[in-house]
Formats: structure tokens, sequence, C-alpha cells
């Protein structure tokens, strides 16, 4: 292969990575979109309904499935979610950053993480969804339900620090272990909401699909920086 040729399949190769992302941003925030215009609606009040009921002894609404074992370990598994647990991983990982020399990435994932928190709060202000009283809650909350702070929130920060310590690697298997990592987290964190009660199962894809959109956004526009030299560049995955 000349070396002509391989700049051109290498600049096809980027061009789909770019299209592929740009779809699934599209794909998220449509998603977000319809589900927002039909709980508007009402339109997801008995799929909410039946789900919440289905995770409670029957004749029992204040008691979980699964017995005490199961609800420990649901809501440590909500705490991964909670803003103290968030910050300290987004603190470790741009140190990480910044003892790699990239202070650059380290800024950009600093702000990426701050515009992913007002967005959720903008949200939850702006639906004003109140929480679901069916069922007794497990933990105390006191925001909005729509979308689901906590889910948004873990796609938001564990997605996007993924992005941004793959973006360090050159091995594609380590980069795909940290994106497969951060979702199994965010979903994690997600059932966790439904099952304690605080939250409508239809909050908690809300909050996944925006929250995904945005760590996407954050992955192209990271991509673009670092090919224009704005951030520090991407690493090569070893062939």
């Amino acid at each position: 292969m000349t070396l002509k040729q391989a700049i051109a399949s290498l600049s096809q190769r980027v061009e789909a990575v770019t299209l592929v992302i740009i779809l699934a941003i599209a794909g998220a925030l449509w998603a977000f979109v319809g589900l927002a215009a039909e709980m508007l609606e009402g339109d997801l009040h008995e799929f909410d309904e039946r789900i919440l009921l289905s995770l409670r002894t029957a004749g029992d609404l204040s008691n979980p499935i699964g017995g005490p074992q199961v609800e420990v370990a649901m809501r440590d598994l909500t705490a991964l979610g909670g803003i103290t647990v968030l910050t300290l991983l987004t603190l470790a990982v741009l140190a990480f950053l910044i003892l790699r020399g990239q202070r650059a990435s380290a800024l950009f994932l600093a702000i990426a993480i701050v515009g992913g928190q007002v967005l959720s709060h903008l949200m939850k202000f702006s639906f004003a969804r109140p929480r679901p009283e069916l069922v007794p809650h497990i933990v105390e909350v006191s925001s909005a339900s729509f979308p689901s702070g906590h889910s948004m929130m873990s796609a938001v920060t564990y997605l996007t620090l993924a992005v941004m310590l793959a973006r360090t690697e050159r091995r594609i298997r380590i980069r795909v272990f940290y994106i497969v990592v951060a979702a199994i987290l965010t979903m994690l964190v997600g059932l966790s909401r439904v099952y304690l009660g605080v939250h409508w199962p239809s909050d908690v894809l809300g909050g996944w699909s925006l929250g995904a959109a945005w760590a996407l956004g954050v992955w192209l526009l990271a991509r673009r920086m670092g090919e224009h030299g704005q951030i520090e560049p991407e690493k090569s995955v070893d062939s």
C-alpha cells in the first residue's frame, strides 16, 4: 500500500467513526425527546407503574423484592451515582491527566463534567415532574424526577471519563474495557433508582439517553480539538 493509499484509508476510517458518533448522538437525543413528549402527555404512566409495582412484594409495597441483602446492595449502587463519588472519581482522573502532562485535556474534562451537571439541573427544573408516590421511597430525595439526575450524571461522568482515559491508551482492548465498565456502572445506578422507588423508569431512561448524548458529544468534540491541537491528540491505536 502506498503512502497516499494509507492516508486515504485512514481518512475514510476517521470519517466513518465521526459519522457513527453523530448518528449515535442523534439517536440518543431522539430517544430523550420522545420520552419527554410521552411523559408530558401521560402516556408512560401505565408503563412506569407496572415496573415499579413489579419490584415490590405483593400486598406490602414498602417491601422491595429480593430481601434485605438486595436492598443494601441497591443502596450501595445508587451511591455510585451520587455527587460525592462522581466528584472524587472526576478529581482522580483529572489528577491522572495532569500527571501525564495533559493539562488541556484535564481542563476540557472538567468543563465537560460541570456542563453536564448544569444541564441536568436545567432539565429537572424545566420539566418539574413529581417523584413517584406509588411506593414508599427507600432513600431520601428532594429534587424533581425527570430526568433522573443520578442516571444522567452517571452517564455523563462515567462515559466521559472513560472516553478521556481511552484517548490516552493505544491498546484497543483497554479502550473497550473503559467504555464497557462505564456503561455497566451507569446502568446499575439507574436500575437502583427504580428499585429504591425514587424514580419512574422513564426518568431513568431519559437520564441515560440525555447523558449518553452529552458524553458522545464530548467525545466528538475532543476528537476535533485533538486534531486541531487545542487539546492533546488522541493516541494512535496499535495495529
